[in-house]
């Protein structure tokens, strides 16, 4: 069961606030999606994720497949109850595996390349990765943990997370490089939109399943995936891949895949979330959006503050008494100074890693719930 009612529409922007109703409560919208890759926020219990503000997690269906399987999870009663996270979740499709294990770990690269001038597309149409295989029917890996291998497709990622039990699940699809040509992204996308058709017919019947847009910088492509996603019967929608260079093409891309798309059903960003790109996508219509930015910098040392990111490795902090952010009102940042916390890396102490991470999540969360306040007061 899903249901998305919008409360308010700014006439500032395209931006939205609303209530993403789900079988396990009700999300707030905009709203970041904390990433809980293997069932957990690293470093963080549950309670800790939702005392933090959270009110989503997204986890990876790819790597519970792998560990601890998802017919395990499932003998626990699915998801939810196996990590103890009873507020609404999502499981991607296995998608983005396809390119971080494919041509991201072939090439060294992250999905979103910034592109140097004059620098050319690598990838010709009949390009193949040397670390897996893709097929029109799936995505043949070779396991991480004993090399065995394993076989991912429509089917079997519907499969995978009908076991795993999330409230939303996304339907399978290639995650292309940035450094793709068009004509290479031409055949991803008709390969992704066959995919998709699949995904609709096997998915359960209890979980809502959004479709997932790609066509990377490409305008035309981007503007074709959105009228096929948005004319079929999915309860929301996924905007993957890259969007070209700059944050100003990345609004023009967003603005011209979201036009294509019922403005009724949500609208999902996928793996998007520096906090400087943050207002600029919820401005083109995003409602939410999973990012690793607040635990992966936090597990590097790194907290975000209204004075802006501080690198606590630094011994210039060991005599600063300050909390992290003398604004912020998390646990935090009510009980420990940053001399304490930098002192605490520089030992290699866990614990610094699970406060930066609190902290992290608390800021974002608070950052994305003002933002959606002033929607509600017109004034975003």
């Amino acid at each position: 069961m899903l249901r998305f009612k919008i409360l308010k529409k700014s006439k500032r922007s395209r931006a939205r606030a609303g209530l993403l109703e789900t079988n396990h409560g009700v999300v707030e919208t905009p709203s970041l999606v904390a990433v809980a890759t293997q069932g957990a926020v690293k470093t963080l219990t549950s309670e800790e994720a939702q005392a933090a503000g959270c009110q989503i997690l997204i986890a990876n269906t790819y790597h519970l497949h792998i560990r601890p399987g998802e017919k395990i999870v499932k003998t626990h009663g699915g998801l939810h109850q196996f990590m103890n996270w009873q507020k609404p979740l999502m499981t991607d499709s296995g998608g983005f595996q396809v390119f971080s294990l494919g041509f991201g770990k072939e090439l060294g690269m992250s999905k979103m390349l910034k592109r140097a001038p004059g620098r050319k597309d690598m990838l010709s149409r009949d390009a193949k990765p040397k670390y897996l295989k893709i097929t029109d029917e799936g995505v043949t890996f070779r396991s991480y943990l004993d090399g065995r291998e394993i076989f991912l497709g429509p089917k079997e990622s519907m499969k995978i997370q009908s076991a795993l039990g999330a409230d939303i699940i996304f339907s399978f699809d290639e995650c292309p490089p940035p450094v793709a040509s068009h004509e290479y992204m031409k055949k991803s996308v008709a390969r992704t939109h066959r995919w998709a058709e699949i995904c609709t017919s096997e998915k359960n019947k209890s979980q809502a399943l959004y479709g997932i847009v790609q066509g990377g910088k490409h305008a035309d492509l981007r503007v074709a995936s959105a009228k096929f996603f948005g004319s079929r019967p999915f309860e929301g929608y996924g905007i993957g891949g890259e969007f070209g260079a700059g944050g100003r093409e990345r609004s023009r891309m967003l603005r011209l895949a979201i036009n294509e798309l019922p403005e009724a059903k949500p609208r999902h960003l996928l793996g998007t979330g520096y906090l400087e790109d943050i207002p600029r996508l919820i401005k083109e219509g995003i409602d939410t959006f999973d990012s690793i930015v607040p635990t992966h910098y936090a597990r590097h040392g790194s907290a975000f503050t209204s004075e802006g990111k501080l690198d606590l490795c630094k011994s210039s902090f060991l005599k600063d008494k300050r909390p992290l952010d003398p604004q912020c009102s998390c646990v935090a940042c009510a009980g420990y100074s940053r001399g304490y916390i930098a002192h605490m890396l520089r030992a290699h102490e866990v614990t610094p890693l699970k406060l930066l991470t609190f902290h992290n999540l608390f800021f974002f969360n608070s950052y994305v719930a003002g933002i959606r306040q002033k929607i509600k007061d017109g004034k975003f």
